[in-house]
């Protein structure tokens, strides 16, 4: 294993630690991990985007206070790679959500493809896309 995976491997140990303070209304460690420098997208479960480092910044920011204290989120990571000071990462990130206004949690299952570059000695999210995980039942 190369020591940039191995690298990465680490930093998805945050990045994981980032989605879980993200779905208890805190969205300063994604910040931390987001690029600060354009380009930048990020692809909305709802169908919309944002483009531009501060938009995604401020979407970030935005949407993590629709979520209040009580929940928690995991990775099921289907693969990833890294190469040349660019990763990725796809699979599927199950949570359990308190939504502000919503008395019970709510279960939620996305698919999931984020990219990162290399800033400096960080690994920055440069673009997310997350869709709904469509249920077997459906």
């Amino acid at each position: 294993m190369s020591n940039e995976l191995r690298d990465f491997e680490q930093f998805m140990e945050r990045r994981e630690d980032a989605a879980r303070a993200y779905v208890n209304g805190d969205a300063g460690l994604v910040d931390r991990i987001s690029t600060h420098i354009s380009p930048a997208t990020f692809f909305h479960p709802s169908g919309d985007y944002e483009q531009g480092a501060e938009q995604v910044s401020s979407r970030y920011e935005r949407d993590a206070g629709y979520f209040e204290s009580g929940g928690d989120t995991n990775f099921e990571i289907l693969q990833m790679a890294v190469s040349d000071g660019i990763a990725y990462w796809v699979g599927f990130q199950h949570a359990t959500a308190r939504l502000k206004g919503r008395p019970e949690a709510v279960p939620m299952s996305l698919r999931v493809t984020e990219i990162f570059r290399r800033e400096g000695d960080e690994w920055k999210l440069v673009h997310r896309h997350a869709d709904l995980l469509k249920s077997e039942s459906e």
